[in-house]
């Protein structure tokens, strides 16, 4: 159990850390990797709380969405090392309002659910991470797959305009 809670706590905050780098940074590839990163701790962190589904789902799918989003990057940023010192960052008053009332926000949601007896009752037996498995593969196969395809389908649509689009221009 204190391994389990040590791996949770550094998994968090790695998440929180490597989050934070995402905007601090001046290079897209730099802030691209911070994001790999924050996703991989994120994975990690499903890992520790034993939903291991979820946890390579996470992994998967960040390791692929990041290959995808370098391509991109590199395909269509001006200066995507950020060798020339790019700002990364846009209408910082607002970026700065949003989250500073995001924080407040955060604040007041974590004093009132502490004053008010938390999220409530604590389940008193978690179903086994197989039966977990199971029952998130039902959904996702049941309810969820016309969404999920649809979702798909539409990315990869996208991608194939953007490029379509990048190599009419160039002609």
């Amino acid at each position: 159990m204190a391994v389990r809670l040590v791996a949770v706590a550094l998994c968090g905050l790695a998440a929180v850390w490597f989050g934070i780098r995402v905007f601090r940074t001046r290079s897209m590839v730099r802030s691209a990797l911070a994001l790999l990163f924050a996703m991989a701790a994120l994975g990690g962190l499903f890992l520790a709380l034993e939903a291991e589904f979820l946890g390579v789902l996470q992994l998967m799918m960040m390791a692929t969405e990041m290959a995808v989003m370098a391509i991109f990057m590199v395909m269509y940023m001006m200066d995507p090392g950020g060798l020339g010192q790019m700002e990364m960052t846009h209408q910082k008053r607002l970026a700065r309002g949003a989250g500073a009332l995001g924080g407040l926000g955060a604040a007041a949601l974590a004093v009132g659910l502490a004053l008010g007896g938390g999220w409530g009752p604590i389940s008193a037996a978690a179903p086994s991470p197989a039966a977990q498995n199971h029952d998130l593969g039902i959904e996702l196969m049941e309810r969820s797959m016309m969404i999920f395809e649809t979702a798909g389908v539409t990315i990869l649509v996208a991608m194939v305009a953007a490029t379509a689009v990048a190599l009419g221009r160039r002609r």
